[in-house]
């Protein structure tokens, strides 16, 4: 199945990602189809393309949820925004010990 996620780059503390198109089972950062666009969370800078990722979706690529929420923000796909995370729970006897 063809993902549509973040590759991670740029230096130590200073995140930057590519949003790529790349075969599900490879790892992040590895071998990808194509780059469909980039994402600096510091400068909050996001370039996408978006005719490329409308391209892919029809062809049965799934976003990330990191990627989906990004695309909904920019307008380019329609729908909800979904969780891309859950915080962890914490222990009921670990807190009481505290």
């Amino acid at each position: 199945m063809l993902r549509i996620r973040l590759s991670r780059g740029g230096n130590k503390n200073n995140a930057q990602f590519r949003i790529t198109v790349a075969d599900g089972h490879r790892a992040p950062s590895g071998k990808f189809i194509e780059i469909l666009g980039h994402y600096n969370p510091h400068t909050k800078e996001k370039v996408f393309k978006g005719e490329r990722i409308q391209h892919w979706i029809s062809k049965g690529a799934q976003p990330s949820a990191t990627v989906h929420n990004l695309l909904v923000d920019a307008g380019i796909i329609k729908g909800a925004k979904v969780t891309s995370w859950t915080p962890k729970k914490k222990d009921v006897a670990e807190a009481g010990k505290k």
